[in-house]
């Protein structure tokens, strides 16, 4: 699925920082990664993750960065209405729960929405999977803003 990148970025995108906010439902697990590669990727960006039923980091998240070299173990876990939702430039959601909630939430006009359906992880080779995804869709988001 093709997601217009704001006029306003492409523009001035040495000027302009886009703020993203990452979305699941324990915000414990693949939203919390996202955010991680997403702060490692690029400059130019503020990120951050949120939940709407928050669970605290999962320390299997924590791990599987840690193999590729991101530490994310200074991340909290965080309720999506204790976020600044509303001044965010994109909400991407990982999970169909997250996505159904949000759907019904009252975004700001300038807000791009977007869902990236994420398996939750539950095994050591399933949070590495999920990492994975998660990062080649980083790689194609950050490539879609350049």
């Amino acid at each position: 699925m093709d997601v217009p990148v704001p006029i306003f970025y492409r523009r001035c995108c040495s000027y302009y920082v886009v703020s993203v906010l990452f979305v699941c439902t324990g915000n414990a697990a693949r939203s919390q990664m996202a955010e991680g590669w997403l702060k490692s990727m690029k400059p130019g960006f503020t990120v951050q993750s949120a939940g709407t039923n928050p669970e605290g980091l999962s320390s299997r998240a924590v791990k599987a960065m840690l193999e590729i070299g991101l530490d994310i173990s200074d991340q909290i876990s965080k309720y999506l209405n204790d976020v600044p939702w509303k001044e965010v430039d994109y909400a991407i959601t990982l999970c169909g729960s997250a996505n159904e909630i949000c759907v019904t939430m009252d975004w700001p006009e300038k807000c791009v929405r977007e869902h990236w359906p994420i398996a939750d992880p539950v095994s050591d080779d399933e949070y590495i999977k999920a990492r994975d995804e998660i990062s080649d869709r980083i790689k194609d988001f950050v490539n879609r803003m350049i």
